[in-house]
């Protein structure tokens, strides 16, 4: 039987077109997923907490105050240099959506580049206790030993945690500002975070919940 010049001509261009379909699939299904945008390493790409700041700015301490003037169960005491953290959630916890938000953010990051020293200069009813670097390592040893050198730790033993505070990052109009507190109860026992305050009849208090700083609280 012969076959008209016609259909064979059908039925080449049906193979090549079946043939083109399959190595389309083909490729497709080779095409690799591409790869997660890889997320930069905050402590490499904008280190906090390096030495040589000097002394804490002095509209820091008015913020803190405010923030303890009720009194809490535990004696106060407060490390002699400023630490701070931004956990890397998703890049970073502080999820900035307004300018002023913006505006706190850089402020905080750039006011925490390094470790600033903290003075006897809170006004505090309760009191507090200032801690030098080694007396806070020490203070975090004995919490963390339970006092098992009782020597040692006779001078903290009424202690519950040291208290890290970071630099207030503060908006242009400085009625807001980002703070920071970590409380240490040991090398891997504590408890920080990242939130809003703002200033209204004359003193700082706690900005209510937002999605701005609600990832910003952790717990070793």
């Amino acid at each position: 039987m012969r076959i008209s010049r016609g259909l064979w001509f059908s039925v080449t261009l049906a193979v090549i077109a079946l043939a083109i379909f399959w190595v389309r699939i083909s490729l497709q299904s080779r095409k690799e997923t591409p790869a997660a945008k890889a997320i930069p390493d905050l402590s490499v790409t904008r280190p906090l907490n390096q030495p040589g700041g000097g002394a804490a700015p002095a509209d820091a301490y008015e913020v803190y105050s405010a923030l303890y003037q009720a009194p809490i169960d535990e004696p106060l005491v407060f490390a002699e240099d400023s630490i701070t953290d931004i956990p890397q959630v998703n890049g970073s916890c502080l999820k900035p959506s307004t300018p002023q938000e913006r505006e706190m953010t850089e402020a905080f990051e750039a006011a925490n580049r390094q470790s600033h020293r903290w003075e006897q200069r809170f006004t505090i009813p309760q009191g507090y206790r200032l801690l030098k670097r080694s007396e806070a390592a020490e203070a975090q040893t004995c919490l963390e030993t339970h006092g098992r050198d009782a020597a040692r730790c006779e001078g903290y033993k009424q202690l519950r945690h040291v208290r890290f505070l970071g630099v207030p990052g503060f908006d242009r109009a400085r009625t807001r500002a980002l703070v920071s507190v970590i409380k240490m109860c040991g090398g891997f026992c504590g408890s920080g975070g990242i939130f809003a305050v703002e200033k209204a009849g004359g003193t700082w208090h706690r900005s209510e919940a937002a999605d701005f700083t609600r990832e910003c609280s952790w717990m070793y």
